[in-house]
């Protein structure tokens, strides 16, 4: 071996950086990663853990103001370019009063950008023009009833919704559940469907499930990954994702 050949070892490739909040419970930091490209690094916090069940009130106790502007403030120092709040209950629990607050207190705690999972859905369907959705979620009625309100406050429609009722647990849930309850779910009359939570995998059924569908299939996960690398002028890695693939002038 040459005496000079560690010092011609290339890389590390330089990095940028998105901050994610996450709640106490996320099981799929992996599938986040899928869809940041390779100059990109996910810095992740979570939430604190609450001994309550999946319900509004843990969706209130995961987006409580002082939790997420201290968490934002945890992710800082790797110089993020942007930090998303990857919890979709937590962000539209409160409507969208709350979800344009949780962006307030994120830029007020420091980060140089900030998205959430419920309003990076606000812009996605906005970018493809869509107003009418059916929506899959693994929650009890109550809060895929919150969902609903929040999305009506933007004049887009939820024709149909399906919930697994689950209280904990939810990264548990596998593939062909996934599927099960996204068509169950639509209807022709949906112009896209929304498959709600973070802790849901979707990754690699979403390309299937729009052929089978024929209409864009939207995940939390991957709106929240796609509006935060959106924000810094980059593209979501995925291939056969309908949203990944529309005419999109990055944000930056």
């Amino acid at each position: 071996m040459p005496p000079d050949f560690l010092g011609a070892v290339p890389g590390p490739q330089p990095q940028r950086g998105v901050g994610v909040i996450a709640p106490f419970d996320l099981a799929l930091d992996r599938e986040l990663w899928r869809w940041a490209p390779p100059e990109v690094s996910l810095y992740l916090t979570r939430t604190a853990f609450v001994p309550v069940p999946v319900t509004v009130e843990q969706a209130n106790l995961v987006s409580d103001e002082a939790a997420v502007h201290g968490a934002t403030r945890d992710l800082l120092v790797p110089e993020p370019e942007v930090v998303a709040y990857a919890c979709t209950s937590g962000s539209f629990v409160n409507g969208a009063t709350g979800e344009r607050r949780l962006v307030e207190v994120m830029l007020q705690a420091g980060a140089p950008a900030a998205v959430t999972a419920s309003g990076a859905l606000v812009q996605a369907l906005q970018l493809l023009g869509i107003d009418r959705i059916a929506v899959a979620t693994p929650y009890v009625a109550a809060v895929t009833d919150r969902l609903r309100d929040f999305l009506d406050e933007y004049g887009i429609e939820v024709v149909a919704s399906v919930g697994l009722g689950l209280l904990g647990q939810i990264w548990k849930v596998d593939y062909r559940q996934v599927v099960d309850i996204v068509r169950s779910a639509d209807r022709p009359e949906a112009d896209a469907m929304f498959v709600s939570c973070t802790n849901l995998p979707t990754y690699d059924i979403i390309g299937p499930l729009e052929q089978e569908l024929g209409k864009p299939v939207l995940t939390a996960n991957q709106v929240t990954l796609w509006a935060a690398l959106r924000s810094m002028g980059l593209q979501a890695v995925a291939s056969q994702q309908q949203l990944l693939q529309a005419l999109d002038a990055p944000a930056a």
